[in-house]
């Protein structure tokens, strides 16, 4: 039996890329059999993205979570776990990726085979491609924090294109509640791969190319405020006791 996909997107003006998303994912009609579904979460744009997301008329089982303000991707992860969640069966994964198009859906069949092999959470393991230096750099960096912190030998930690078992985001919010995304910028998603690791899920990875020559506009990262971050965030939960010492 094919594996239900719930796919879970956050934008934040986003409205040059959010054609162009769709229009990939109307290519893909085989991706949504079993209930599948895409949940695209609108952080507080102040463009047109909501309007375009809400006056798409395609074969795709799409909806539109807004929230009235910005706050970050972690607000609009929880936000979209919260509606991905509801309702989804042991069948179900959660899949996460970029809003602005440079996750290369080509990858997903490679991701779900690791998922149906038994991994509970596979990341996207960026080889970058017309990626800036700064970026790399970051990127490189944060693997590097998350690593020697948890003894784990995953390379991309920030990446948003990730495939979740739906049991191991139940288990994260089961363990910790409200307090299992509390990151609001770009360091959540190291956060929920270190809360998840602690629980003991199986994590795995797949070579995924990242071309930033894809998308439109410029990056909504703020590149020395997120490396803090990492860093403030590692702290934290190292003194909470939600990591080993």
């Amino acid at each position: 039996m094919q594996a239900t996909l719930v796919f879970v997107v956050p934008v934040y003006n986003e409205a040059e890329n959010v054609p162009r998303l769709l229009a990939d994912f109307e290519c893909r009609p085989e991706l949504f059999g079993g209930g599948g579904r895409l949940i695209v979460v609108d952080d507080g744009s102040t463009d047109a993205t909501s309007e375009l997301v809400d006056a798409h008329r395609g074969s795709i089982p799409l909806e539109l979570v807004r929230l009235d303000q910005n706050q970050g991707p972690g607000a609009a992860f929880r936000a979209g776990f919260a509606a991905a969640l509801a309702g989804a069966g042991d069948d179900t994964f959660v899949v996460t990726l970029e809003g602005d198009t440079t996750s290369d859906v080509d990858a997903l069949p490679a991701m779900l085979e690791r998922a149906a092999d038994g991994a509970d959470l596979v990341l996207a393991d960026w080889q970058m491609v017309n990626v800036g230096r700064i970026r790399q750099a970051l990127s490189y960096g944060a693997g590097v924090v998350v690593r020697r912190a948890l003894g784990l030998n995953a390379r991309t930690v920030s990446s948003f294109f990730r495939v979740y078992r739906t049991s191991a985001l139940k288990l994260g919010f089961d363990r910790y509640g409200d307090d299992f995304i509390r990151e609001n910028g770009f360091a959540c998603k190291a956060e929920i791969l270190a809360k998840l690791t602690v629980l003991g899920i199986r994590v795995d990875e797949v070579a995924v190319p990242l071309d930033w020559s894809r998308r439109l506009g410029t990056s909504k990262m703020p590149v020395l405020r997120t490396m803090l971050d990492y860093w403030r965030m590692l702290i934290r939960l190292r003194s909470s006791g939600a990591l080993p010492s």
